[in-house]
């Protein structure tokens, strides 16, 4: 298992080795055991699976505030993504800083999104799936979003000109600056 470092810290690029032949390929998606050699640890308990018919299709940007916010360890099973996390943790050295990583069926890395990101993602290709573990259970109380198109963040979604499929909470999100931001950042 390969474990990149990202432009922001504590965001990481995992890629699980493949073992193939003729019949196709076999690969170890997450092992605590490889996350911990690293000094990465994490306990999940919630798999999330989703998936966006057409391409074009924005999932973002989206949180969840503490007592129940989530890492993320967030994957493509079919299709192509850009997947994206802006650092929002108050005081942090990366505040507002974002990272764009695809992800696909074909490459088979992994994005790991800890607590005080917002997570979001754009669909590449029609029928894509993302799917995602999380630290802590889904808690409607502590769901929040940002406005995918905030100016302050400047997130490059590479859609060429074209409008993104929205649903109606990502379509009426706040700014950044009108969130009440609970996330801290601990060095």
């Amino acid at each position: 298992m390969k474990i990149e470092k990202t432009a922001l810290r504590d965001v990481r690029i995992i890629t699980p080795a493949r073992f193939g032949d003729e019949r196709g390929f076999f690969s170890e998606s997450w092992s605590k055991q490889a996350f911990e050699a690293q000094g990465l640890r994490y306990d999940f308990v919630q798999d999330n699976h989703s998936l966006s018919e057409k391409a074009g299709t924005l999932r973002g940007l989206h949180y969840q505030s503490p007592p129940h916010a989530q890492d993320k360890l967030v994957r493509c099973g079919r299709g192509a993504l850009l997947d994206v996390a802006v650092d929002i943790r108050k005081g942090s050295p990366d505040f507002g800083r974002w990272v764009a990583v695809e992800l696909s069926f074909e490459n088979g890395r992994q994005l790991l999104v800890p607590k005080g990101f917002l997570h979001g993602f754009v669909s590449l290709m029609p029928e894509t799936e993302i799917i995602y573990k999380c630290t802590d259970y889904y808690a409607p109380e502590c769901d929040g979003a940002v406005r995918w198109d905030d100016p302050a963040l400047g997130v490059d979604w590479q859609l060429q000109g074209v409008a993104p499929i929205l649903s109606q909470k990502d379509t009426n999100a706040p700014y950044l600056s009108d969130i009440d931001n609970l996330f801290e950042y601990r060095g």
